[in-house]
């Protein structure tokens, strides 16, 4: 692939500077997570003997090797802490990629509260979507009480999950730091393989105040659950660490005798990095989302050599769709090159997404849309039965798919390029991305011709001053609404990326993803033709 971009020209520098400073602003919101419960809970932390989460990852996974820290900012946004108490992600332990979950202690206790628990969900699903093993570093204080009605009822599928990835052969193991009480309790009890910290650990259903309330009995924190009972009488722990460090050495152990094997797809041994540079990622998207850009030029600083074929290009021209490779693995992708869909795109879409099921190729969607065209002419044309046929194809598609909002994502053109209702395998956004049911200032204007129509129905007059305010508290919402940060915090992406880390993180995407084999679908659902 051939560039265009010159990265001397105001335009170019001008999207730098802006994307820059988005970069450094996600770094900052990353480092509230990575903070915990701040730097005083941290030291009294350490001060006890312990590790912290993020300490107990590192140690976990193979020297040198990277960890995929999955939905950093969930509980943006929201009363709880940013990263929601816990750190999950997939990592390289002893060759094999696992799905870690670590509860951070210095959040609360490490407790649980809904933020918590839908990020737990979410990584359950990775895990069994793409067959990984799971490794649970465990001290949490169990539920977060006060938001127990949120938590208590959905949060059984957690065990279940737990379970669940028994049956399905990926295997689960639990090490155990220190407190896993009442429901936090079953972690370990449903997990394949368990390690307790001596002294450290403490698992039971009911700790002592509860016992004393429940049973009237007098116990204590060892004889109740500590990790040298469960060792030695309850035999709930495997295995019993002399410390912290002990018991990760223990997790590598047993993950070395795994005999673990993928199934997937070998990538190619050897291929070329992109020819373009991926910093220049920075200058090439604007973050003025209404201003367009060519998504070719993204995907030439992705793919392995820069070298993409691509599909139908003379047809539905605001779309791209073609082949390529990406750290050696083969892929098809669907690029938004002017935002708006149309029936073209939409019909070549379908196609599109066919052909790479045939030949079980996962897919790349690159979203900036603003959804599908509307208006009389694109309605008799048959826009809504086009729409359909591409939401046919991605809803039936059967190869993962792996979706980056690198733009706009607007309408039911989130759902037709595959949007989190969709289930991508992997869904990220770059910190100039905006998700919503249409931009603000449409969705306010929507709003204000509705209510100006319904004044007219009665024979009143329209109050313009008020719909001023309403328009101006409407698009602020809206587009506070629509934020990258919104968005990861609800857990409705795996992460907000900084463009250039992109092709890194859908290459361990990829690696994971073939874990197992890949199976394009067989067939559709009716197509309106």
């Amino acid at each position: 692939m051939r560039s265009s971009v010159d990265t001397t020209s105001v335009t170019y520098l001008g999207n730098r500077e802006a994307m820059l400073a988005r970069v450094a602003d996600l770094a900052e919101q990353h480092g509230k997570a990575i903070a915990g419960g701040g730097q005083k809970y941290v030291a009294r932390h350490h001060a006890r003997g312990k590790l912290t989460a993020r300490e107990r990852v590192e140690l976990l996974v193979d020297p040198d090797s990277p960890f995929l820290e999955l939905s950093t900012l969930a509980a943006w946004g929201t009363t709880f802490e940013v990263g929601a108490s816990v750190v999950t992600g997939i990592g390289v332990v002893e060759g094999v990629e696992c799905v870690i979950v670590a509860h951070d202690p210095t959040v609360k206790g490490g407790s649980t509260n809904p933020s918590t628990l839908k990020k737990i969900r979410r990584s359950a699903q990775i895990a069994a979507e793409n067959g990984l093993p799971t490794i649970n570093l465990v001290e949490s204080g169990g539920a977060d009480l006060p938001t127990q009605k949120d938590i208590f009822i959905p949060g059984g599928g957690s065990f279940r999950d737990i379970t669940r990835a028994s049956q399905d052969r990926r295997p689960t193991i639990a090490l155990v730091f220190g407190n896993s009480t009442a429901g936090g309790a079953y972690v370990p009890g449903m997990s394949d393989y368990v390690v307790m910290v001596k002294e450290g650990a403490k698992v039971f259903l009911g700790g002592p105040p509860l016992v004393k309330m429940a049973t009237g009995e007098e116990s204590d924190d060892e004889s109740l659950g500590g990790a040298e009972m469960h060792a030695r009488q309850s035999g709930l722990a495997d295995y019993l660490a002399t410390d912290e460090r002990d018991a990760i050495r223990i997790g590598r152990a047993i993950v070395k005798n795994l005999n673990w094997r993928k199934r997937g797809t070998i990538p190619a041994p050897t291929y070329a990095e992109p020819l373009h540079d991926p910093e220049e990622l920075l200058g090439i998207v604007p973050t003025d989302l209404k201003i367009p850009f060519d998504p070719r030029e993204v995907i030439a600083r992705l793919v392995d050599a820069s070298d993409f074929e691509e599909f139908k290009p003379l047809y539905g021209s605001s779309l791209v769709t073609g082949y390529a490779r990406l750290h050696g693995y083969p892929i098809g992708i669907l690029a938004n090159a002017q935002g708006v869909l149309f029936s073209e795109e939409a019909q070549k879409a379908a196609q599109f997404i066919q052909l790479a099921n045939q030949t079980d190729t996962p897919l790349l969607f690159l979203h900036n849309t603003t959804g599908y065209m509307v208006g009389a002419e694109y309605e008799q044309g048959g826009i809504i039965k086009h729409g359909a046929q591409m939401i046919n194809a991605v809803s039936n598609s059967t190869v993962p798919h792996l979706s980056v909002v690198i733009g706009a994502s607007y309408g039911a053109g989130h759902y037709g390029m595959s949007g989190r209702a969709y289930d991508p395998r992997f869904m990220f956004s770059w910190p100039n991305a905006k998700s919503a049911v249409m931009g603000p200032a449409q969705l306010a204007g929507v709003i204000s011709i509705v209510a100006r129509g319904a004044a007219e129905a009665k024979g009143q007059a329209y109050d313009e001053e008020g719909d001023l305010a309403m328009r101006a508290y409407v698009e602020d919402q809206i587009e506070k609404e629509s934020l990258a940060y919104f968005t990861s915090g609800m857990l409705y992406d795996d992460g907000v990326i900084d463009p250039r880390d992109t092709r890194t993180i859908l290459g361990i995407c990829l690696s994971a993803i073939h874990t197992r084999p890949v199976k394009g679908a067989e067939g559709y659902g009716v197509f309106r033709l």
